[in-house]
């Protein structure tokens, strides 16, 4: 087990769930105090792209943490490193299907990115 990546992969998870947190409560709320765009005929829809985008960060670095220990736990396995890229992109299509209702049609690109992957 490489010590590096394992702690590389630990700050992943640590930085992932401090942005989410510390966004929200910090930089989302008071965001959301101020005039926004309007965006589909208001500004819920504005709220709810800026606060998935914000998460799908978070998400994205966990996906990076699971790779990196992966990685570290030797030369790495294409199945398990296609299933980690699956299932991080399977949670961002998932978010974005349910904080926007369907109305923010990147889902679609992430669904098939988490389909091609797994299947791939």
């Amino acid at each position: 087990m490489n010590a590096a990546l394992v702690v590389a992969a630990a700050l992943c998870a640590l930085v992932a769930l401090a942005h989410s947190y510390l966004g929200e409560r910090y930089v989302l709320t008071r965001l959301f105090r101020r005039e926004l765009p309007k965006l589909r005929g208001g500004t819920e829809f504005t709220k709810q792209v800026l606060r998935f985008a914000w998460h799908l960060t978070s998400v994205a670095w966990l996906g990076f943490g699971a790779l990196l220990l992966a990685l570290a736990a030797g030369p790495p396995n294409p199945d398990t490193l296609r299933a980690i890229v699956a299932v991080a992109f399977g949670v961002h299509a998932a978010i974005t299907l349910g904080s926007s209702r369907g109305r923010h049609l990147a889902w679609i690109a992430f669904l098939a990115i988490a389909v091609l992957a797994a299947i791939g």
